[in-house]
C-alpha cells in the first residue's frame, strides 16, 4: 500500500460531453488510441434507436475529426460496438457484442474487412467485448457469453482459446475487458466473479486478484482492465462506482471516485448557450443529499464530478489514465503524482 504523502494518480482534465450525434459522446464504453494520436470512442447509444452508435474521432485538445461505423448490420456498421484495439499497422479493430464480429477500419474510418461467426465452437464468438493485441500482432479477445477467451490472428484465424464457466481459478463468468503486461501475460476483467486473473500468453492460470465486496481491494462487477510497465493493475470497478489501483501483487494502492471538470468541448457548449451557462452557473453540482442508503450509484447519479459507470480504462503512451463513463459520456484522465 501507498504510504507517502504523494498521491500515486492526480486528476488531469476532461474529453467530452453528451451528444447524440456529432461533436459528443453517447453512452461510450472504451477509448483507442490511434497511431496519429486521435482518440477513437466506441459508442453504444441505446437499444433500437439508430442515433448514437458510432465511433467518434478526436483528440485530447478538443479537435473533433468526425464519426464512423453508424448503426446497421452492412458492412462497416455496428449494432452494439464495444471495444477497440490497434495493430502495428496503425488498423482499428473493434468488437461488435450484437453482431458477433471484429470490424477492421483505417484511421480515417474507411471500413477495410470484419470477420467472427456466432456460435461456441472453436473460433466462433457470442458477445465479444474486450480486445487486445499482443507483441506479435495477434490479438486476444474476450469472448464473454462463451466464458472464454480467444486468440486470433490478424485476419481473424483461430489460434488459441481459454477458460470455461465457473468460479474456480482459470475459470470465468462473463469476462469483458482484458489487457496485455509485460511478458505478453494476459488480464482478464472476470467481470461474474469480481476479480481480475492473469494468464500466461498460451492461457494457464497464473494468478487472480480481488474478490467480492465493496472495502479495498474488493471488486463488483470489473469491467476493464489496463496494467503499466510497472505492473500495476488499473481497474474499472464498475459496479462500485469508483477505479482502483493495485499493486503486481494485488495488494490496494488507491481508489478514485472521480474529479472531473468541464471539458473543452462543454464550456464551449455553456459559453454559446448563455441561458443553459447561466443555470449551470448558479447550480450546487456537490449538493448535501441524504440518501435513502449507501449505494455509490445513487451518489454517482447526482454529483457530477463522480464516475458514473466507468466501463473502460486505458493507458497511453505518456502513462496517462483514460477513464470512460458510460452514463456520463465522458473521459476522465488522470496523471501519475
Amino acid at each position: 500500500m501507498v504510504t507517502n504523502m504523494t498521491p500515486f494518480l492526480k486528476y488531469s482534465f476532461t474529453v467530452g460531453m453528451t451528444a447524440m450525434t456529432g461533436r459528443g459522446f453517447y453512452y461510450p464504453t472504451d477509448t483507442v488510441f490511434g497511431k496519429n494520436g486521435r482518440l477513437y470512442v466506441p459508442n453504444r447509444g441505446i437499444p433500437r434507436v439508430d442515433q448514437g452508435v458510432r465511433i467518434l474521432m478526436c483528440d485530447v485538445d478538443g479537435g473533433y475529426y468526425g464519426n464512423f461505423g453508424f448503426r446497421g448490420e452492412d458492412d462497416g456498421q455496428f449494432m452494439w460496438p464495444s471495444n477497440g484495439a490497434v495493430d502495428s499497422e496503425g488498423l482499428l479493430y473493434f468488437t461488435d457484442e450484437h453482431s458477433n464480429r471484429i470490424s477492421v477500419f483505417d484511421d480515417s474510418g474507411e471500413f477495410v474487412s470484419k470477420w467472427g461467426t456466432y456460435g461456441s465452437g472453436e473460433g466462433e464468438l457470442d458477445g465479444p467485448s474486450g480486445i487486445a493485441f499482443d507483441g506479435e500482432d495477434d490479438l486476444y479477445v474476450s469472448d464473454t457469453y462463451n466464458h472464454r477467451i480467444q486468440k486470433f490472428d490478424r485476419s481473424g484465424r483461430n489460434l488459441l482459446s481459454f477458460g470455461s464457466e465457473g468460479n474456480g481459478d482459470g475459470k470465468l463468468k462473463l469476462p469483458w475487458g482484458l489487457a496485455i503486461g509485460g511478458g505478453g501475460d494476459v488480464y482478464v476483467a472476470d467481470w461474474g466473479n469480481d476479480r481480475i486473473q492473469r494468464f500466461s500468453p498460451d492461457g494457464r492460470f497464473l494468478a487472480g486478484y480481488g474478490g467480492s465486496g465493496r472495502g479495498d481491494g474488493q471488486l463488483h462487477r470489473p469491467a476493464s482492465v489496463a496494467v503499466d510497465d510497472d505492473g500495476y493493475m488499473y481497474i474499472a470497478d464498475w459496479g462500485n462506482e469508483r477505479v482502483q489501483v493495485l499493486d503486481p501483487d494485488g495488494g490496494f494502492v488507491i481508489k478514485l471516485r472521480g474529479e472531473s471538470t468541464l471539458s473543452i468541448w462543454a464550456a464551449n457548449f455553456l459559453a454559446v448557450n448563455e441561458e443553459e451557462g447561466k443555470a449551470r452557473a448558479g447550480a450546487n453540482l456537490e449538493p448535501d443529499i441524504e440518501f435513502f442508503n449507501d449505494d455509490p450509484h445513487e451518489e454517482s447519479s447526482h454529483i457530477e464530478k463522480l464516475f458514473w459507470a466507468p466501463i473502460s480504462v486505458k493507458l497511453d503512451d505518456a502513462g496517462r489514465l483514460f477513464v470512460t463513463e458510460g452514463n456520463r459520456h465522458r473521459i476522465q484522465v488522470y496523471e501519475r503524482g
